[in-house]
């Protein structure tokens, strides 16, 4: 595959429309994903590589799926439990969480806003009596209700990307493919690795 650099989290911004027109895509994005993780573990226990180093690694992925109305995506919810199957499930769907399964986490956020995130935030810091010399970036990142940094973020389609995660990509690297997401394959997904790989970070500097 000749990727030998993994962004150690992804995150996919998809559309209601497009999980109704391919509602099976979250699981098959989970498979590759594995795939590619036992591909490399695979490659480096071949060649006989670092054996003080880990094999590069997807340690997790999110799925946000932006709509109004979080009730749209209610009839993919069994598809979307699935993910349990083969990799570690939260699922955000209004105010419940659930959690399914064991493995590479996986996040599925339905409808959430970054921007009403940061608000719930700033709330529970006020809520908790945290007094303003105490208040850092460290502080506020431990009331996120999503913890995870995603290294690299694809959209798919011709839609804008939304707010979610606003707070935790600031520096990731994003991936904008021209390829509609029920028509999105194995072969666009490394595209996309490949991509990221050939990225110099720079984390803003």
């Amino acid at each position: 595959q000749g990727i030998e650099i993994l962004p150690g989290h992804i995150c996919f911004m998809i559309t209601a429309s497009d999980m109704q027109s391919s509602p099976g895509k979250l699981n098959d994005v989970t498979t590759w994903c594995l795939l590619v993780n036992d591909h490399l573990a695979g490659d480096q226990q071949n060649t006989g590589g670092d054996r003080g180093m880990p094999a590069p690694a997807i340690k997790g992925l999110t799925f946000h799926i932006s709509t109004p109305d979080p009730v749209q995506i209610e009839p993919y919810i069994p598809l979307i439990r699935k993910v349990g199957d083969h990799a570690r499930l939260h699922l955000h769907l209004g105010e419940t969480t659930e959690m399914l399964g064991k493995g590479m986490d996986v996040c599925v956020a339905v409808g959430k806003s970054g921007r009403e995130e940061i608000v719930t935030c700033i709330r529970r810091m006020a809520e908790e009596g945290e007094s303003e010399e105490m208040v850092s970036e460290q502080t506020f990142e431990k009331y996120l209700t999503f913890p995870y940094v995603p290294d690299l973020v694809i959209k798919t389609g011709g839609s804008h990307l939304t707010d979610f995660l606003i707070w935790q990509s600031v520096y990731s690297e994003l991936f904008f493919s021209d390829v509609n997401w029920d028509l999105f394959r194995k072969v666009d997904f490394l595209r996309a690795l490949r991509d990221y790989q050939a990225r110099v970070r720079r984390f803003g500097k």
